[in-house]
């Protein structure tokens, strides 16, 4: 079967959507967000108390600013396209914030309904992740820290992924307990475990896909400027 052409610069906008809108959906079925999430998840859920124009896209990519300044600080380097995955984070925050609402009109009143809505999200999140892979443009901070960190050290970055979302889901747990008291789960539920548990398989799943049927190739000539 002859391959159909993609184009890597609307896979990253692709991945930037679909993973925003998987996000939404697992967040409104309320068994768990993902392990990656749950920090700024947790985060909004108390800061949205005091100040309830605190979204939960805002406090992402707060967080992601916070990782990345620790990722340079642990590098003890810099570069250029460092701030591109800033911005990736502030792009996805706002898609976010505007997939939360559009969703939020959906029904979710059922045990049913909220598990399609979880399987749903995890799919979608799933795809967007896949899509990051078929794009030059700087990914999210949570993917670029792995990255970075991998290739300094050494490290297998499937094994640095394993404990960066390990270390990610362990304080979501912390900030659960630290914000809402113990024997109150907050964010960090079964569906976060499961997701931690199949998500990767998932990933893989789309991406075979994905590879089967499209061939990625750049409309743009600005790979150089993410690659410095």
């Amino acid at each position: 079967m002859k391959k159909l052409t993609f184009s890597t610069e609307l896979a990253y906008v692709f991945g930037v959507f679909i993973l925003a809108l998987g996000t939404a959906f697992m967040e409104a079925a309320n068994f768990g967000v993902s392990m990656v999430v749950a920090p700024a998840y947790l985060l909004y859920l108390k800061v949205s108390q005091f100040l309830p124009f605190f979204s939960f896209g805002m406090a992402e990519y707060t967080l992601q600013a916070v990782l990345l300044i620790l990722m340079i600080l642990v590098l003890r380097r810099f570069r250029v396209s460092y701030p591109f995955s800033f911005v990736t984070a502030v792009i996805y925050g706002l898609v976010l914030d505007l997939n939360m609402l559009v969703v939020s009109f959906l029904p979710c009143d059922t045990i049913v309904l909220r598990v399609v809505f979880y399987i749903v999200g995890m799919i979608l999140c799933s795809i967007g992740v896949s899509f990051f892979f078929h794009t030059y443009i700087s990914p999210e901070v949570y993917e670029l820290f792995v990255k970075e960190v991998s290739a300094r050290y050494g490290f297998s970055i499937s094994k640095c992924k394993t404990v960066y979302d390990c270390v990610s889901c362990g304080i979501g747990i912390v900030l659960s307990f630290c914000f809402f008291g113990f024997g109150h789960f907050e964010g960090v539920r079964f569906g976060t475990i499961l997701c931690a548990l199949i998500n990767g398989w998932l990933i893989g799943q789309c991406t075979r896909v994905l590879e089967s049927r499209f061939e990625f190739t750049d409309r743009l000539k600005i790979r150089g400027i993410f690659e410095k």
